[in-house]
Formats: C-alpha cells, sequence, structure tokens
C-alpha cells in the first residue's frame, strides 16, 4: 500500500502537489483559525482528491473540531475518514488517530504535559500498525531553534507510550506534524516516524508530501 502523507497545510490547499496513492493522510491543522469556511474549502480540496482512502486527524489550529465537533464532522465529504481517539482498518491495516499535544498557546487540543496527556496516550492501543497524531513524540522530529540553543518540543507522554507499543513488533508507520521545521523522517526501533509538515516556518507549502510504501 503507498501511503501519501501530508500536514499543516494551513489553507494552502490547491497550492500543494498531492501525489498518487492508496491512502492519504492527514495530520492536522488544515486551517488557520478553523472557521467553518475554511473547513469547507478544505473539504472540497481534499475530498476531490483521487486517493481511495483519506484520512484526516485535526489540530490545534482546527478550532472547529474541538469547539464544536459535530458541526465540523458535518462539514468532512463522506469520503474523508475522520479520527479522534478512534481507530480504522484500511486493506488490513489498523490505523488509530489523536489530535491532542502539550499546552501551547492555549490554541485547540491542548493538555498539560504529565498525566492529561498520558491518559489520552493509554488509549491508544498496541495492535495498531499506524499512529498518526498531530504533534510529534518527545525527541524526534520536534527540534525548534531558539535563542539559547535547540529546544525539542514534542511530548513525552507520547514518547514513553510510542516506546511500549513498539516494542510489541507491530507498529510500522507514526505520522505527524505540528512543529513545521521538524519536516522529514526517522527511523527507530523499526519503526519509521514521518513528520509531514507542508507549510515551512513562514507558513508557505514548500515542504513536499511524504510517500512510503509498507
Amino acid at each position: 500500500m503507498r501511503i501519501v502523507c501530508i500536514s499543516d497545510t494551513h489553507n494552502c490547499n490547491e497550492q500543494i502537489n498531492v501525489p498518487e496513492g492508496d491512502l492519504l493522510i492527514h495530520s492536522g491543522d488544515a486551517t488557520i483559525t478553523g472557521t467553518t469556511e475554511e473547513i469547507r474549502n478544505f473539504t472540497r480540496w481534499f475530498a476531490g482528491l483521487p486517493h481511495k482512502n483519506k484520512i484526516f486527524v485535526a489540530g490545534n489550529h482546527d478550532w472547529l473540531f474541538e469547539r464544536e465537533p459535530r458541526s465540523a464532522r458535518q462539514l468532512l465529504d463522506a469520503s474523508i475518514i475522520y479520527l479522534q481517539d478512534s481507530a480504522v482498518t484500511i486493506n488490513g491495516f489498523h490505523i488509530y488517530g489523536s489530535p491532542w499535544q502539550p499546552r501551547f498557546y492555549d490554541w485547540a487540543f491542548n493538555l498539560m504535559r504529565g498525566p492529561e496527556l498520558a491518559k489520552k496516550w493509554a488509549m491508544i492501543p498496541e495492535d495498531i500498525d499506524i499512529l498518526i497524531t498531530h504533534g510529534p513524540p518527545h525527541g524526534i522530529l520536534d527540534e525548534v531553534p531558539r535563542q539559547w540553543g535547540i529546544e525539542n518540543t514534542g511530548c513525552e507522554e507520547l514518547g514513553k507510550r510510542v516506546d511500549k507499543i513498539a516494542s510489541g513488533g507491530r507498529l510500522k508507520l507514526h505520522i505527524f506534524g505540528h512543529i513545521h521545521c521538524g519536516y522529514g523522517t526517522y527511523e527507530k526501533f523499526g519503526v519509521k516516524f514521518i513528520n509531514a509538515s507542508t507549510c515551512d516556518e513562514q507558513y508557505k507549502p514548500t515542504q513536499p508530501a511524504i510517500v512510503i510504501d509498507i
């Protein structure tokens, strides 16, 4: 199965070149402020892409999915699978998605580091093949340059949960975004980690979709 990974498209939509594949995964921040109109525009574009299967997980900019979840989901085309602390099986692959991340300027789907986030990550089943979160685990494709040096901004509790699941040997991919400058891939414990952020630090869609065959 060919999987096409994008994230953090931030209303750029038609400016993005999306390669062909069997499964298209968007790991959040489709919008800037998560308005109804932004989500409608995203839905038209995303649903119109030719991929047979499409999955979307909301991000911290996609406000309507937290404030008015029922209304937000109703705006999505029937061809789009929305995952929020939930799973789906496609072509035999068990896929789980979740939008939460460490508190970040009081945006959407923010929780405090520690027990609050650990409770969410405990919901991730251990028998999954693909994990989609909006934010990265701590120490993996999560580096942000600061005036005093590089800072790892990913979630420590997510990292612990992923390590535990990976030890079972089934997890193949962990796909996320959120940290634009962390774009790229990394492999650890036989798991391929993908920061699929499409937009760069200037919110320009300069970072290509990442394609993986499994």
